[in-house]
């Protein structure tokens, strides 16, 4: 997927962006939750794994340079070394990036059990 434009995007173009860079970098179990009516901060959550903590900084990677080359703003990146998560703001979308095991330690779908899914198959299949 050629990520190059000058076009900004927001909104859902800019989740199915996020979405189909992670799963191009071959993230796992990617889920998106509109959380517009539930959340303060954020208007989408993006949720996904990786299958190691080399697998999550190249997920975070990819997402960096696919948003960057969008002119999409990164108003923080917070990874703990080695713990398994890695957290990507882009001020519309929040993008959380796991190990498995800490995915489920923490469950943030059932935290946000009140957020509208979105269909990431949809988003992935749009052009």
């Amino acid at each position: 997927m050629s990520t190059k434009s000058n076009v900004e995007l927001k909104g859902e173009e800019l989740l199915a962006l996020c979405c189909k860079t992670l799963a191009d970098a071959k993230a796992e179990n990617i889920v998106a939750l509109d959380v517009r009516e539930t959340s303060s901060i954020t208007n989408y959550l993006v949720l996904a794994s990786g299958l190691a903590e080399t697998h999550l900084r190249a997920l975070r990677r990819d997402l960096d340079k696919a948003l960057k080359s969008h002119k999409v703003k990164i108003l923080g990146v917070d990874e703990g070394d080695f713990s398994g998560w890695a957290v990507v703001d882009a001020f519309d979308i929040m993008i959380h990036l796991f190990s498995e095991e800490t995915r489920e330690t923490y469950k943030l779908e059932a935290l946000w059990k009140d957020a509208v899914p979105v269909d990431v198959e949809r988003l992935l299949e749009a052009k």
